[in-house]
């Protein structure tokens, strides 16, 4: 009997809840696999697919939000093995598993913890809530593959936004992997929507973007090219993150700061009756 042909597996890019290759038809190897290399046609792709979804998602209530990303954690834990075999060291899955759960925990706290009535000097009342700031692009961090890209994805769409994330080109074989356990956690279509390739070809589109609100520089390390993506992004205004190395420890306590970064507080008057 003649020996077997292994049937390689090709990796696509992740937009709407689908899983289209590029429409360029280009590709590139990585550990012995196809990957989609995205173009900046699929990045305007990625950002209408997301602008459809953020009516449906911020419109969702924060419990719901909060019950899909638990979700997302059990279907991560289910595929563990697959992360591992991925080359993900097991104690990164683990630790991108139980980010999911922190964040989830906090979908119906931040409401209570950064909004809340305002004292006012007359018969009113003036309450503060936060709202998500829209569509997010996301350029991931090359290492820790999985954590790292859990930990920039979570915090925006917990609050309500919508993402077009640049994965790594160095770690997309994670990055596509996880995009199948969201699409089996009950996430609905568009609300994260992931690009593999050059980040030198995809950003500047994401970053120049009109419909794009805000843009995170995470996984950008050429300074030249973090200005050039912040000049792009201040043509519409865009809310701008872009955390110093230092703080890029993923290990650790992540905080609420990457949440707050990205919504906005919307203060409403109402007369008092009488």
């Amino acid at each position: 009997m003649s020996e077997r042909v292994a049937v390689r597996k090709t990796y696509k890019l992740f937009i709407g809840g689908k899983f289209p290759r590029s429409e360029s038809g280009r590709s590139y190897i990585v550990q012995d696999s196809n990957v989609s290399l995205a173009s900046r046609k699929d990045a305007r792709d990625a950002v209408v697919a997301a602008r459809a979804a953020v009516k449906g998602w911020a419109g969702a209530t924060a419990y719901n939000r909060g019950q899909i990303l638990y979700r997302v954690a059990e279907m991560l834990e289910g595929r563990r093995e697959q992360f591992v075999a991925l080359g993900v060291p097991a104690d990164e899955v683990d630790a991108a598993i139980d980010r999911w759960v922190w964040y989830a925990g906090w979908s119906d706290k931040l409401p209570q913890v950064y909004g809340g009535a305002n004292p006012v000097a007359g018969p009113y009342f003036n309450l503060s809530a936060p709202e998500p700031t829209g569509v997010v692009a996301v350029v991931a961090p090359e290492a820790p593959a999985l954590l790292g890209l859990v930990s920039v994805i979570a915090p925006a769409i917990v609050t309500g936004n919508t993402v077009v994330v640049a994965a790594s080109p160095a770690a997309p074989l994670a990055a596509v992997t996880l995009a199948e356990v969201l699409a089996t956690s009950d996430l609905p279509g568009g609300v994260v929507n992931i690009l593999t390739g050059r980040i030198t070809e995809t950003v500047p589109t994401l970053a120049g973007h009109m419909d794009v609100n805000a843009i995170d520089l995470t996984g950008v390390a050429d300074a030249e090219l973090a200005a050039e993506l912040e000049a792009k992004a201040a043509e519409n205004l865009k809310r701008v993150l872009r955390p110093a190395p230092a703080d890029q420890d993923w290990s650790t306590d992540p905080g609420v700061t990457r949440m707050t970064a990205l919504l906005e507080t919307k203060t409403v008057w109402h007369p008092k009756g009488v």
